[in-house]
């Protein structure tokens, strides 16, 4: 088979002497904040069937749980016997133990306690709750948390075919609610200047005006940095298909099809009342170049990598969304 023109030539580009940080093209202008505020309450505004992200889908194991805290519930996963992922509450029904901290036996999880034994039925007065398993990472839904009409699966954006993909998960928690998340990466103007060391020639060439949902997304040429002068330069699409998940998916360029999710889970207060929200980003990359093959062989030791650059990058974006949320609390935020 003849490979395809995209598939014979190298995806880097030898990028030009540009000029410093400091002078390159402003985007404050067209960073309507008005355009975010829009966009975000439009995202708020879609179905989520109640369903909130709670982890990646590889770390939950055949024999231990996961505990996290949803919406100031303390919520436990774990894999039944047939592997699919079961949920319920996290403080046992008969003392409170901490399930999270309990082994899993053939699928059931033993509390540690005193070893009341729950399969994913109702017992007790301890309930299940659903739980999703997407391939990439753990959904479980709390109906009274959201308050939505609830929906039997998440709403999944569009991804590469799992047998093609390599994937990797990388989750931070900062000081904010899922709407300073959110409102971050749907400001893609501030890609070049906030993240030098990631992103390079950044132009938005497209904005959102809501007139439909086909036309509801930002679509931004942009190059990310390899080494030096070389780049990989891409277009991509940012959409808010829910109201706590950012889909960034490149449509020209290397990878087309890759997507880098972006999930928000209010998980409760912290010692002093402040709200605290998990971001969970989600990178699923697919390309048709044989050199990928080789790529998705080496996933254990790519992963790492992947988690090391998203977490370079969440740094700042979470120091971004933490003071959105102290500015909207005082009352200072602009606009």
């Amino acid at each position: 088979m003849t490979p395809e023109p995209s598939a014979r030539r190298l995806p880097l580009s030898l990028r030009r002497r540009a000029a410093p940080w400091h002078r390159q093209r402003p985007t404050w202008r067209e960073a309507r904040p008005a355009v975010i505020a829009q966009a975000l309450k439009r995202a708020q505004g879609r179905p989520s069937g109640n369903w909130y992200v709670v982890g990646d889908s590889r770390a939950l194991r055949r024999d231990r749980p996961l505990a996290r805290t949803v919406a100031g519930r303390e919520i436990v996963v774990w894999r039944g016997r047939d592997g699919r992922p079961l949920a319920g509450p996290g403080i046992c029904p008969h003392l409170g133990a901490p399930l999270g901290d309990s082994p899993v036996r053939c699928g059931t999880l033993v509390c540690h306690w005193h070893g009341l034994a729950l399969d994913g039925a109702p017992f007790a007065g301890w309930e299940p709750l659903p739980a999703f398993d997407d391939g990439v990472l753990l959904w479980v839904r709390l109906d009274e948390a959201g308050g939505e009409a609830p929906l039997d699966a998440p709403v999944l954006p569009d991804r590469p075919p799992a047998a093609r993909a390599l994937t990797a998960v990388y989750t931070g928690i900062g000081v904010c609610d899922p709407e300073d998340v959110m409102a971050n990466r749907l400001d893609p103007w501030h890609g070049a200047w906030y993240h030098p060391y990631a992103f390079v020639d950044l132009t938005v060439v497209g904005s959102p005006d809501g007139a439909g949902p086909d036309e509801d997304a930002f679509t931004v040429d942009v190059s990310f940095k390899v080494a030096g002068r070389l780049v990989v330069p891409v277009r991509a699409e940012f959409t808010a298909p829910e109201p706590r998940t950012v889909v960034m998916r490149i449509t020209e360029g290397e990878g087309v099809g890759s997507v880098v999710e972006t999930h928000a889970t209010p998980l409760g207060t912290d010692e002093r009342g402040r709200p605290l929200t998990a971001v969970t980003e989600a990178v699923v990359a697919a390309s048709g170049r044989p050199g990928f093959a080789l790529a998705r062989r080496a996933a254990p030791l790519v992963r790492p990598l992947m988690r090391t650059a998203a977490a370079r990058l969440w740094r700042d974006d979470l120091a971004y969304a933490e003071r959105r949320r102290r500015l909207r609390s005082t009352g200072r935020f602009p606009g």
